[in-house]
This record gives C-alpha cells, structure tokens and sequence, in this order.
C-alpha cells in the first residue's frame, strides 16, 4: 500500500487536508489520535507517563491531563524526548497495526512532528501542508486557546517551514480560500490513486 506522511506546522491545517484525502478514500491514521488511545486510563501508556512524570500530570479522575504535561515538555527539553522515546515506539506500534487493517487504495499517516523526529523512511512520500508563520499562529490561538507564549515554544520544538518544505515531495498551500484547498487536494488525490495502481 503506498504509504504519504502528511505533515505541516501547528495551525497548518493538517487535519483539514487529512479530512479531504479521507472523504476521497484514503486510508487516514492520525499519530494524535493514537497518542490519545495509547495514554488512554488503564492503559501501557498512562502507566508509563505516570512513573515517568508523577501524579501531576494526572487530573482528578485519573486522566491524563495534557496541558499539563505539554506545559512540562516544552519546556524541558530533556523531558521532552523522555516522552518521545517512551510513546512514540507504542504509537507506531499501534499505527502499524491499524494500517494493517486498511482497505484503501493509499493510506495517509497524519504526522506532526514527521521531518523532527527523522522518521520519513516509514512513509513512501512526504506532504507538507504549508502556510505563513503569522498564519499558523492566528490559527493555533483561535483554536487551542493557548498563550503566545506557548504558541512560540511549540513552534520553536519544531522544524523551521524551510525544513519541512526541503523534505517535502508534495506541498498543499494552506494559506487561501477553501475552494483552492479542495482542487489541491484532488489534484493530489489523483496522482496518489496513479502511484498506488502502479505498485
């Protein structure tokens, strides 16, 4: 099955594009998704992050209380990559299993953090949903309601534009209307469906 890393920047619009891709028939598995399934309460994943971290990044009921540890990790760098050495092997774990269970011409893999984490040999192509910075930022306050602050420091964990762009073998140009999304999108979706018929 061909595999396309889809990735981009906080506030990009990744899960917009993913969404358009998966309403065509792709195949969609977004890393965020399965990051929440493999913390879920009782699960491996909680256990781990609690002896980990402690109890503060628990709340009330047992739940894992994200602001919490994304406050914690970002700004820390070495908690940081204790996180990611601990979820990202059980994350893919459950990605593989997933695709495995995949019935569609091409299967998209929703990954933010798919060029920082050097992990584009899993993926069959790179796509790189792109826009302005000050757009990114707008977006990612309006939607997570979260500080400038914390808004930079995500941004900082980040690849620069210009490194995802460079790892990039297709690019979505996010920053316009959503008629010019959707004919990018089917372009694209064509040209996908073109490379998996000839596998």
């Amino acid at each position: 099955m061909l595999t396309v890393g889809l990735t981009g920047g906080i506030g990009s619009g990744k899960s917009t594009v993913g969404r358009l891709f998966q309403a065509r028939g792709a195949g969609l598995i977004d890393s965020d998704v399965v990051a929440r399934q493999v913390v879920e309460p009782g699960s491996k994943g909680l256990k781990c992050l609690g002896e980990a971290f402690g109890d503060t990044i628990l709340d009330a009921h047992g739940h894992l209380d994200r602001a919490a540890l994304r406050e914690l990790v970002f700004q820390n760098s070495q908690a940081r990559h204790r996180l990611e050495s601990l979820l990202h092997p059980m994350i893919w774990a459950e990605m593989d299993r997933q695709q495995s269970e995949t019935h569609a011409p091409y299967c998209m893999l929703v990954i933010p953090l798919l060029v920082e984490s050097g992990v584009q040999g899993r993926v069959d192509r790179v796509l790189v949903v792109d826009c302005p910075e000050d757009l990114q930022r707008s977006r990612a306050s309006a939607r997570d309601r979260v500080s400038p602050q914390q808004i930079q420091a995500i941004l900082d964990a980040q690849a620069t534009r210009a490194q995802r762009l460079a790892a990039a073998d297709d690019i979505i140009d996010n920053s316009s209307a959503p008629d010019v999304l959707e004919s990018q999108v089917e372009a694209l979706h064509r040209r996908y469906l073109d490379l998996s018929a000839g596998r």
